[in-house]
Protein backbone atom coordinates (compact mmCIF):
# COMPACT_ATOMS: atom_id res chain seq x y z
CA UNK A 1 0.00 0.00 0.00
CA UNK A 2 1.30 3.42 -0.86
CA UNK A 3 2.01 5.56 2.76
CA UNK A 4 -1.01 8.51 2.01
CA UNK A 5 -3.03 7.00 4.51
CA UNK A 6 -3.66 8.26 7.90
CA UNK A 7 -5.98 6.03 10.48
CA UNK A 8 -8.92 7.46 12.89
CA UNK A 9 -9.60 4.92 15.51
CA UNK A 10 -12.16 5.17 18.14
CA UNK A 11 -11.96 6.40 21.52
CA UNK A 12 -14.01 4.24 23.48
CA UNK A 13 -11.41 2.59 25.49
CA UNK A 14 -13.66 1.30 28.17
CA UNK A 15 -14.36 -1.52 26.26
CA UNK A 16 -12.63 -4.11 24.58
CA UNK A 17 -13.58 -3.35 20.87
CA UNK A 18 -11.98 0.30 21.50
CA UNK A 19 -8.60 -0.75 22.52
CA UNK A 20 -8.77 -3.68 19.64
CA UNK A 21 -9.16 -0.52 17.23
CA UNK A 22 -6.11 1.55 18.94
CA UNK A 23 -3.96 -1.81 18.28
CA UNK A 24 -4.89 -1.52 14.55
CA UNK A 25 -4.36 1.95 14.37
CA UNK A 26 -1.04 1.50 16.68
CA UNK A 27 0.14 -1.54 14.09
CA UNK A 28 -0.46 0.68 10.96
CA UNK A 29 1.79 3.21 12.39
CA UNK A 30 4.28 0.28 13.36
CA UNK A 31 4.20 -1.45 9.67
CA UNK A 32 3.13 1.45 7.37
CA UNK A 33 3.96 4.78 9.16
CA UNK A 34 0.13 5.74 8.56
CA UNK A 35 -0.45 8.65 10.74
CA UNK A 36 -2.88 8.55 13.67
CA UNK A 37 -5.72 11.00 14.26
CA UNK A 38 -6.50 11.11 18.05
CA UNK A 39 -10.52 11.79 18.08
CA UNK A 40 -9.81 13.03 21.71
CA UNK A 41 -7.07 15.63 20.57
CA UNK A 42 -9.28 16.69 17.96
CA UNK A 43 -11.05 19.62 19.05
CA UNK A 44 -6.85 20.82 20.26
CA UNK A 45 -5.27 20.12 17.33
CA UNK A 46 -8.14 20.87 14.76
CA UNK A 47 -6.73 21.96 11.82
CA UNK A 48 -3.89 20.14 11.56
CA UNK A 49 -5.79 16.88 11.41
CA UNK A 50 -7.93 18.37 9.54
CA UNK A 51 -5.44 19.22 6.91
CA UNK A 52 -3.69 15.25 7.59
CA UNK A 53 -7.28 13.80 6.71
CA UNK A 54 -7.98 16.08 3.47
CA UNK A 55 -4.75 15.56 1.74
CA UNK A 56 -4.67 11.70 2.62
CA UNK A 57 -7.22 8.51 2.28
CA UNK A 58 -8.87 8.46 5.33
CA UNK A 59 -9.37 5.38 6.85
CA UNK A 60 -11.75 5.29 9.78
CA UNK A 61 -11.61 1.74 12.31
CA UNK A 62 -14.87 1.91 14.55
CA UNK A 63 -14.46 0.11 17.64
CA UNK A 64 -19.04 -0.72 18.13
CA UNK A 65 -21.95 0.54 16.51
CA UNK A 66 -22.08 3.54 18.26
CA UNK A 67 -19.96 4.71 15.76
CA UNK A 68 -17.69 7.15 17.03
CA UNK A 69 -15.20 7.49 14.82
CA UNK A 70 -17.23 7.67 12.00
CA UNK A 71 -19.44 10.36 13.75
CA UNK A 72 -16.75 12.45 14.35
CA UNK A 73 -15.27 12.53 10.53
CA UNK A 74 -19.02 13.50 10.00
CA UNK A 75 -18.94 16.18 12.09
CA UNK A 76 -16.16 17.17 10.63
CA UNK A 77 -17.22 17.15 7.07
CA UNK A 78 -14.00 14.54 6.21
CA UNK A 79 -14.30 12.33 2.81
CA UNK A 80 -14.02 8.58 4.14
CA UNK A 81 -12.29 6.10 2.36
CA UNK A 82 -12.82 3.26 4.32
CA UNK A 83 -14.62 2.25 7.17
CA UNK A 84 -14.32 -1.19 9.03
CA UNK A 85 -16.01 -1.78 12.46
CA UNK A 86 -14.33 -4.26 15.15
CA UNK A 87 -17.57 -5.31 16.66
CA UNK A 88 -18.86 -6.39 12.85
CA UNK A 89 -16.14 -8.56 12.03
CA UNK A 90 -16.03 -10.45 15.26
CA UNK A 91 -19.46 -11.27 14.42
CA UNK A 92 -18.92 -11.93 10.80
CA UNK A 93 -16.52 -14.59 12.08
CA UNK A 94 -17.81 -15.94 15.15
CA UNK A 95 -15.13 -14.48 17.35
CA UNK A 96 -16.20 -13.56 20.76
CA UNK A 97 -14.14 -10.05 21.79
CA UNK A 98 -13.59 -10.18 25.81
CA UNK A 99 -15.29 -8.07 28.38
CA UNK A 100 -11.67 -7.12 29.93
CA UNK A 101 -9.67 -4.37 28.57
CA UNK A 102 -6.93 -7.05 27.16
CA UNK A 103 -5.71 -7.91 23.93
CA UNK A 104 -6.14 -11.77 24.08
CA UNK A 105 -5.71 -14.48 21.63
CA UNK A 106 -9.20 -13.74 20.20
CA UNK A 107 -8.85 -9.79 20.14
CA UNK A 108 -5.42 -10.96 18.33
CA UNK A 109 -7.07 -12.38 15.47
CA UNK A 110 -9.33 -9.84 14.92
CA UNK A 111 -6.70 -7.33 14.52
CA UNK A 112 -4.76 -9.61 12.37
CA UNK A 113 -8.12 -9.92 9.80
CA UNK A 114 -9.16 -6.29 9.75
CA UNK A 115 -5.29 -5.25 8.76
CA UNK A 116 -5.07 -8.24 6.01
CA UNK A 117 -8.28 -7.11 5.04
CA UNK A 118 -7.22 -3.21 4.29
CA UNK A 119 -3.96 -5.10 2.45
CA UNK A 120 -6.49 -6.96 0.54
CA UNK A 121 -8.77 -3.96 -0.84
CA UNK A 122 -5.97 -1.73 -1.72
CA UNK A 123 -4.49 -5.04 -3.52
CA UNK A 124 -7.23 -5.54 -5.34
CA UNK A 125 -8.33 -1.93 -5.93
CA UNK A 126 -8.05 -1.90 -9.79
CA UNK A 127 -9.37 -5.07 -10.20
CA UNK A 128 -12.93 -3.76 -8.50
CA UNK A 129 -13.60 -1.04 -10.27
CA UNK A 130 -14.55 -2.84 -13.24
CA UNK A 131 -18.66 -1.34 -14.36
CA UNK A 132 -21.14 -1.19 -12.83
CA UNK A 133 -23.49 -4.42 -12.80
CA UNK A 134 -26.66 -2.08 -13.80
CA UNK A 135 -30.07 -4.46 -14.71
CA UNK A 136 -30.68 -4.96 -17.98
CA UNK A 137 -34.88 -4.84 -17.31
CA UNK A 138 -36.03 -2.07 -15.68
CA UNK A 139 -39.51 -1.55 -13.82
CA UNK A 140 -41.16 1.97 -14.36
CA UNK A 141 -43.71 3.31 -12.77
CA UNK A 142 -45.48 6.27 -14.88
CA UNK A 143 -47.15 9.58 -14.64
CA UNK A 144 -49.19 11.45 -17.85
CA UNK A 145 -49.34 14.78 -17.63
CA UNK A 146 -51.25 15.97 -20.85
CA UNK A 147 -49.45 14.66 -23.86
CA UNK A 148 -46.14 14.30 -21.36
CA UNK A 149 -44.99 10.98 -19.66
CA UNK A 150 -42.76 10.77 -17.09
CA UNK A 151 -41.39 7.35 -16.17
CA UNK A 152 -39.81 6.29 -12.33
CA UNK A 153 -37.63 3.39 -11.85
CA UNK A 154 -38.84 1.64 -8.87
CA UNK A 155 -36.32 -0.92 -7.47
CA UNK A 156 -32.99 -0.35 -6.29
CA UNK A 157 -32.99 3.73 -7.02
CA UNK A 158 -32.08 6.47 -5.05
CA UNK A 159 -33.10 10.35 -5.77
CA UNK A 160 -32.26 13.84 -4.51
CA UNK A 161 -34.00 16.75 -4.65
CA UNK A 162 -32.24 17.69 -7.47
CA UNK A 163 -34.15 15.31 -9.60
CA UNK A 164 -31.07 13.16 -9.93
CA UNK A 165 -30.83 9.36 -9.63
CA UNK A 166 -28.08 6.81 -8.42
CA UNK A 167 -28.06 3.55 -8.34
CA UNK A 168 -25.64 1.28 -6.29
CA UNK A 169 -23.95 -1.58 -7.00
CA UNK A 170 -21.47 -2.64 -3.83
CA UNK A 171 -19.24 0.39 -4.27
CA UNK A 172 -19.68 1.31 -7.59
CA UNK A 173 -23.06 3.47 -8.20
CA UNK A 174 -24.28 4.96 -11.34
CA UNK A 175 -25.57 8.23 -11.58
CA UNK A 176 -27.77 9.81 -14.12
CA UNK A 177 -31.06 12.56 -14.28
CA UNK A 178 -34.56 11.89 -14.26
CA UNK A 179 -37.61 12.09 -16.81
CA UNK A 180 -38.51 15.30 -15.28
CA UNK A 181 -35.12 16.68 -16.18
CA UNK A 182 -35.06 15.63 -20.09
CA UNK A 183 -38.81 16.66 -20.35
CA UNK A 184 -38.70 19.83 -18.57
CA UNK A 185 -35.13 20.68 -20.73
CA UNK A 186 -36.91 19.31 -24.35
CA UNK A 187 -34.05 18.73 -26.70
CA UNK A 188 -31.18 18.13 -25.23
CA UNK A 189 -27.77 19.48 -27.14
CA UNK A 190 -24.48 19.59 -25.36
CA UNK A 191 -23.48 17.32 -22.64
CA UNK A 192 -20.55 18.81 -20.33
CA UNK A 193 -18.86 15.95 -18.38
CA UNK A 194 -17.12 15.58 -15.41
CA UNK A 195 -13.70 14.74 -14.79
CA UNK A 196 -12.64 10.95 -14.45
CA UNK A 197 -10.41 11.04 -11.50
CA UNK A 198 -12.05 13.87 -9.34
CA UNK A 199 -13.05 13.34 -6.27
CA UNK A 200 -16.16 14.67 -5.39
CA UNK A 201 -18.57 15.27 -2.23
CA UNK A 202 -22.38 14.47 -2.27
CA UNK A 203 -24.06 17.47 -3.98
CA UNK A 204 -21.28 18.26 -6.03
CA UNK A 205 -21.83 19.58 -9.74
CA UNK A 206 -21.04 16.75 -11.86
CA UNK A 207 -21.01 18.06 -15.22
CA UNK A 208 -24.08 19.71 -17.09
CA UNK A 209 -26.52 19.08 -19.76
CA UNK A 210 -27.83 22.10 -22.05
CA UNK A 211 -31.11 22.54 -24.53
CA UNK A 212 -32.34 25.74 -25.75
CA UNK A 213 -34.19 26.36 -23.04
CA UNK A 214 -31.94 26.24 -20.42
CA UNK A 215 -28.31 24.72 -18.83
CA UNK A 216 -28.73 22.03 -16.04
CA UNK A 217 -26.60 21.49 -13.67
CA UNK A 218 -25.69 17.39 -12.53
CA UNK A 219 -25.61 17.33 -8.81
CA UNK A 220 -24.36 13.99 -7.56
CA UNK A 221 -26.75 12.47 -5.24
CA UNK A 222 -23.30 10.78 -3.77
CA UNK A 223 -19.78 11.12 -2.60
CA UNK A 224 -16.68 9.26 -4.53
CA UNK A 225 -14.60 9.25 -7.25
CA UNK A 226 -15.88 9.62 -10.48
CA UNK A 227 -14.29 6.49 -12.38
CA UNK A 228 -16.14 6.54 -15.65
CA UNK A 229 -18.35 8.76 -17.94
CA UNK A 230 -21.09 7.52 -20.58
CA UNK A 231 -19.06 8.69 -23.51
CA UNK A 232 -21.68 8.32 -25.85
CA UNK A 233 -23.42 10.93 -24.79
CA UNK A 234 -20.79 13.52 -25.90
CA UNK A 235 -21.98 12.91 -29.29
CA UNK A 236 -24.89 11.77 -28.57
CA UNK A 237 -26.60 13.78 -25.46
CA UNK A 238 -29.71 13.21 -27.12
CA UNK A 239 -29.99 9.82 -25.83
CA UNK A 240 -30.97 11.41 -22.11
CA UNK A 241 -33.99 12.36 -24.41
CA UNK A 242 -34.72 9.00 -25.10
CA UNK A 243 -33.64 7.41 -21.80
CA UNK A 244 -31.93 8.91 -19.33
CA UNK A 245 -31.75 5.78 -17.17
CA UNK A 246 -30.45 3.42 -19.80
CA UNK A 247 -29.18 4.83 -22.48
CA UNK A 248 -28.74 8.44 -20.84
CA UNK A 249 -26.41 7.78 -17.84
CA UNK A 250 -23.88 10.22 -17.09
CA UNK A 251 -21.47 8.76 -15.24
CA UNK A 252 -20.02 5.87 -12.52
CA UNK A 253 -18.63 6.48 -9.26
CA UNK A 254 -16.62 4.82 -6.70
CA UNK A 255 -18.60 5.25 -3.57
CA UNK A 256 -16.90 6.70 -0.33
CA UNK A 257 -19.69 6.57 2.46
CA UNK A 258 -22.90 5.72 1.05
CA UNK A 259 -24.24 4.84 4.36
CA UNK A 260 -24.11 8.80 5.14
CA UNK A 261 -25.58 9.92 2.10
CA UNK A 262 -28.24 7.71 1.76
CA UNK A 263 -29.44 9.57 4.51
CA UNK A 264 -29.78 12.53 2.64
CA UNK A 265 -31.52 10.55 -0.50
CA UNK A 266 -35.08 10.04 -1.42
CA UNK A 267 -36.93 6.82 -1.93
CA UNK A 268 -38.81 5.93 -5.22
CA UNK A 269 -42.02 6.43 -3.24
CA UNK A 270 -40.47 9.84 -1.34
CA UNK A 271 -39.59 11.50 -4.99
CA UNK A 272 -42.34 9.78 -6.67
CA UNK A 273 -44.67 12.07 -4.75
CA UNK A 274 -42.32 15.22 -5.32
CA UNK A 275 -42.53 14.78 -8.97
CA UNK A 276 -45.76 14.58 -9.45
CA UNK A 277 -46.28 17.35 -7.53
CA UNK A 278 -43.54 19.36 -9.54
CA UNK A 279 -45.59 18.16 -12.72
CA UNK A 280 -48.49 19.69 -11.82
CA UNK A 281 -47.09 22.66 -10.88
CA UNK A 282 -45.31 22.98 -14.07
CA UNK A 283 -47.98 22.41 -16.55
CA UNK A 284 -50.95 23.99 -14.29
Amino acid sequence: MDKNYVVLPCNGLDKCAGCISREVALELNKIYSYEIICPVFYRVSEARYNKLANENQLIIIDGCNTRCATKLASEKNLRIFKKINVTEVAQQNNIAISKALNVGENERKIIDMIIKELMEDEGNKEEKITSVNFPEKIVYEIYKKDKFIFRLPKNGFYFNENDCWVYVDGNLARIGVTDYVQQSLSDIMFFNPPTVGNEINQFDEVGSIESGKAVFEIISPVSGRIVRINEKLLESPEYINENPYEKGWIADIELSDFDSDKMLLLSFDEYFEKMKRKVDEFHV
